[in-house]
């Protein structure tokens, strides 16, 4: 019992050293370039919510469960929006969110790497995200980008956009007793 209530008090204190923190609305941002016609077109997303646990010290006891509105994708074109909101791209009737969820955190210092799936159009692929941490007003601002292949979950058919876009991440945090 002794060994028991141990583990119990061991894990609550590993749950607890785990700040857990909200993506702001102010601060945070998600976009997006990929070649259309060899140009570059730049996009972002809003609506980001989710819940991160984060302890610099201990990566290794951190997650994130992250989810984007992808009907508020904006490149600044109206046509555009409306044409990547259809099916053929995200497909925002059936597909409302862009979710990421992690696996596990690794890294030491400021520089972190989140490996989890990423679930876009139903479709899921495992993904690296390398990002920094920075603490500010104890909370964290993360930073970080990667790239995908429109491909993979099944985006833009056979486009004249390129295959592989790449994605940056500002999200800033609060915890969710200051609200956000």
């Amino acid at each position: 019992m002794k060994k028991f209530t141990l583990f119990i008090l061991m894990a609550l204190s590993c749950a607890m050293a785990n700040a857990q923190y909200k993506p702001a609305a102010k601060g945070s941002s998600v976009g997006f370039t990929i070649a259309n016609f060899g140009f570059d077109v730049k996009g972002t997303f809003s609506g980001l919510q989710g819940n991160i646990n984060f302890d610099a010290k201990t990566p290794a006891t951190s997650n994130m469960d992250i989810t984007i509105d992808a009907a508020t994708v904006n490149t600044d074109n109206e046509l555009r929006d409306k044409h990547l909101r259809d099916e053929n791209y995200f497909d925002v009737k059936n597909y409302p969110t862009i979710h990421f969820v992690s696996a596990k955190i690794t890294g030491k210092g400021d520089n972190y790497v989140a490996t989890g799936q990423l679930t876009i159009k139903g479709k899921s692929r495992n993904i690296n995200i390398p990002f920094t941490a920075t603490v500010v007003n104890d909370e964290y601002l993360f930073k970080g980008s990667f790239k995908i292949n429109r491909k993979d979950f099944g985006i833009g058919g056979t486009s004249t956009i390129a295959n592989e876009l790449e994605v940056f991440l500002t999200v800033a945090t609060t915890k969710p007793d200051k609200g956000v």
